[in-house]
């Protein structure tokens, strides 16, 4: 569930740098390879020795393993971005996450680094990447946000500031990956582009609203694709696509610059990836204040790639059991949060059970309000561009009940919602007096069926339907802490279950070093779904 106000970035390709918002290239390359450990690093060392990538080749390398390959020179950009195509047009046709193709601009972009020798340069050097077609904006090329209402937008003149900052790093946009109308779902389906479909079950939904970048990573398109989260739309598809997904901490990384925050800052961007380092890596590209903006978060001590493989101590795990919906936990989700319970224990941390004091119609509340009118003042933007009445033909049925809804809340009530969100910042803030951590389910249900969640359809099914999905991961957005989905289990009938930890504000240090902790003690490296 996601929405942000319509934001722009500054420019289209920024010149490049061997920093990453003040980090030396070279410290955040070494301090990465220090921390990994011989066991991922020789999972993704499958590169020829010269001259290009196999098919094989190229699914076996993440991120990280893509800048060491390069810069060793056992391939080359060329390659990379060849191996990311060629995988697309293989793959996307059955599973429909990549929508939009930017072959052209990531070409010109890497003529310009050639030209420039530049290449191999920044902590993300020629990694391919795709872009979430929701409030992101890449010069030259439209932004649709699901919805048929934007699908004919005019292309952007800028770039946003996270997509710049990971341009400067090195990284190659060449698509935008599936979003459902305005990111309001768990899943990824629109009336605009169709139904996007996860790559373990091609009858069973990827999640959203960043199911497009999910499906995707979890097809072997790209080790690492941009993704935001309002509601859970990080940490969802991450769940049902067996990958790693981190919400940062509310303002960790910028929205703008000509919005920046989105619906009272609910909504934040990162990745979604198949490795701990991936999104320690691009944490580290993406994150830092942005100009203008007068939001803050706290300065890291070190960059987050040294927290991989750094002992996290003995933390003291409080584990959420109960949905704030009501919505009972499906038994092979149970079963999960036993197990990872049982490998917190083995790995010497403390867990106690813990029943948080949230209101959930306080929580709801408050978070409907913040969405509906962020999306009401995008909609009615558009309908003066148009110069007409939206109708049926514009946006699906349930973006119209929000659209309603909105349209009757009062200044007082907004002002009511955003007093919420500080009310719930601030209980969630003291429970981690007594707790390091506190670990959830992601969602109470598994994954879902194509068309179960769709937006077009009478709200109370779709409300009652939803219940599950939306069982634990807005209460991050709305009281700003980080969460991050692993993917620590499988179902009995093949199909991934992630489990969510949370952390005090600013603190993604704890959470990346609990992680990586998790990630060497049970591999999930070689659980990959076959398509």
């Amino acid at each position: 569930m996601e929405k942000n106000p319509l934001s722009q970035g500054d420019t289209a390709v920024a010149p490049h740098t061997d920093a990453v918002d003040g980090w030396p290239r070279r410290q955040v390359l070494k301090a990465g390879a220090v921390a990994l450990g011989v066991g991922l690093l020789g999972r993704f060392a499958d590169v020829r020795a010269a001259g290009g990538l196999s098919a094989s080749d190229y699914q076996n390398l993440d991120a990280w393993a893509m800048v060491k390959g390069l810069q060793a020179g056992d391939f080359s950009v060329d390659d990379l971005l060849a191996g990311a195509i060629a995988r697309c047009e293989l793959v996307n046709p059955k599973i429909n996450a990549v929508i939009m193709r930017h072959d052209d601009y990531a070409h010109a972009l890497l003529a310009a680094r050639r030209q420039a020798a530049t290449l191999d340069k920044g902590s993300l050097a020629g990694v391919p990447i795709l872009l979430k077609d929701l409030n992101t904006y890449l010069q030259g090329t439209t932004t649709s946000n699901g919805s048929r209402l934007f699908k004919d937008a005019p292309p952007a003149s800028v770039t946003s500031t996270l997509i710049r900052r990971y341009e400067m790093a090195g990284a190659v946009p060449f698509g935008k990956a599936a979003s459902p109308e305005f990111g309001l779902t768990t899943t990824t389906e629109s009336l605009a582009w169709g139904q996007t479909r996860n790559p373990w079950n091609l009858a069973l939904s990827a999640g959203g609203s960043s199911g497009g970048s999910a499906a995707a990573v979890a097809a072997g398109i790209v080790p690492v694709a941009h993704a935001t989260d309002g509601g859970g739309s990080i940490r969802i598809p991450a769940s049902y696509c067996g990958l790693v997904g981190l919400k940062p901490t509310r303002y960790r990384t910028p929205s703008g610059p000509t919005r920046l925050e989105g619906s009272f800052g609910a909504s934040v961007a990162n990745v979604v990836s198949r490795s701990v380092r991936d999104t320690a890596l691009f944490l580290d590209a993406g994150q830092g204040h942005e100009i203008g903006s007068p939001y803050w978060t706290q300065p890291l001590q070190r960059p987050y790639v040294e927290e991989l493989g750094r002992d996290p101590g003995r933390l003291r795990v409080g584990m959420v059991r109960e949905s704030l919906t009501g919505a009972p936990l499906d038994p092979a989700i149970a079963k999960v949060l036993e197990e990872t319970i049982k490998q917190l224990l083995g790995l010497g941390h403390e867990v106690d059970e813990l029943r948080l004091p949230i209101q959930a119609q306080q929580l709801f509340g408050a978070h409907g309000v913040a969405i509906g009118n962020s999306l009401l003042a995008s909609v009615n933007d558009r309908e003066k561009a148009l110069g007409r009445a939206l109708g049926p033909q514009d946006l699906e049925i349930i973006t119209f009940g929000v659209l309603e809804r909105a349209s009757k809340a009062t200044g007082e009530g907004v002002v009511r919602a955003r007093h919420a969100f500080e009310d719930i910042s601030m209980t969630m803030e003291q429970q981690f007096e007594r707790f390091d951590v506190l670990l959830s389910p992601v969602t109470a249900s598994l994954t879902p069926a194509l068309g179960e969640l769709s937006l077009n359809q009478p709200y109370e099914s779709y409300a009652r339907k939803a219940m599950g999905s939306a069982a634990f991961t807005v209460l991050a957005n709305v009281s700003g802490q980080p969460a991050i989905t692993l993917p620590l289990g499988m179902s009995d009938n093949g199909l991934p279950v992630g489990m969510m930890f949370t952390a005090r504000m600013g603190a993604e240090d704890v959470l990346l070093r609990l992680a990586s902790q998790l990630e060497q003690d049970r591999p999930w490296v070689a659980r990959r779904a076959v398509i």
